[in-house]
């Protein structure tokens, strides 16, 4: 298995990645829409044993490039996966000018993927994420919304972490948030966020954190002044 699962219809699957020489890796979610068809968050590197995976698991339908910076690998599994949809915010339209995108990823756009998946768009911040709770296994699924990174035995990496003011603990980067622009925005979606139903928080960067909730979302963004 290259997927590891995490809950009845809920898959994930880490890879190495490296981010300006930083080992902050990346993860790919899928989650099994009720219709059987396949919801593939923040797409990897396609390798001949994932695909075989995922069609075993059913067709995939959407593909999702949830913000600005996770699109990488959207094109190639576009490609392998015709039949699917690329859902991706309006900006990666101009950004990558030569990727098919079939719709715009909103909050409200979230009604395609058959009600199993609540959509919040985290504004206010140039890295533009729409983040999803899946409702069935209470389980918030992001991108770049929090890291969670123990250490790195990487020497620059771990510099970083400290640096950031995340290292052995998540929360955001203290070198991403001049990305938020508008922080009384960014105050007001991150507060609707924390009124969402889910326990176990998937991030791209770093573990995954069980029983976690919104606690530990209100926890990274204790820096956001409050509305």
């Amino acid at each position: 298995m290259t997927l590891e699962q995490h809950d009845d219809g809920l898959w994930s699957k880490p890879v190495a990645q490296s981010f300006l020489g930083l080992h902050v890796g990346t993860r790919m979610t899928v989650v099994r829409l009720p219709s059987g068809g396949l919801w593939v968050h923040s797409p990897i590197a396609l390798t001949a044993a994932l695909e075989d995976e995922l069609r075993t698991l059913g067709p995939v339908a959407h593909i999702v490039a949830p913000n600005l910076y996770h699109h990488l690998y959207a094109g190639p599994m576009l490609e392998t996966f015709d039949e699917a949809r690329l859902h991706a915010r309006p900006k990666l339209r101009t950004k990558c000018a030569g990727l098919r995108i079939d719709a715009d990823l909103t909050e409200a756009s979230a009604s395609e993927f058959e009600g199993v998946l609540e959509a919040v768009h985290i504004d206010g911040t140039m890295l533009d994420e729409v983040v999803f709770v899946h409702r069935p296994t209470r389980t918030l699924i992001s991108a770049d919304l929090i890291e969670n990174f123990k250490s790195s035995s990487h020497f620059m990496t771990r510099q970083y972490l400290k640096v950031s003011g995340i290292h052995g603990k998540p929360g955001v980067s203290r070198l991403l948030r001049p990305m938020f622009r508008q922080r009384k925005r960014a105050r007001a979606a991150i507060d609707r966020l924390l009124s969402a139903d889910f326990n176990r928080i998937v991030v791209s960067h770093g573990a995954i954190m069980e029983d976690a909730g919104p606690d530990a979302v209100r926890d990274a963004y204790g820096w956001l002044p409050t509305r």
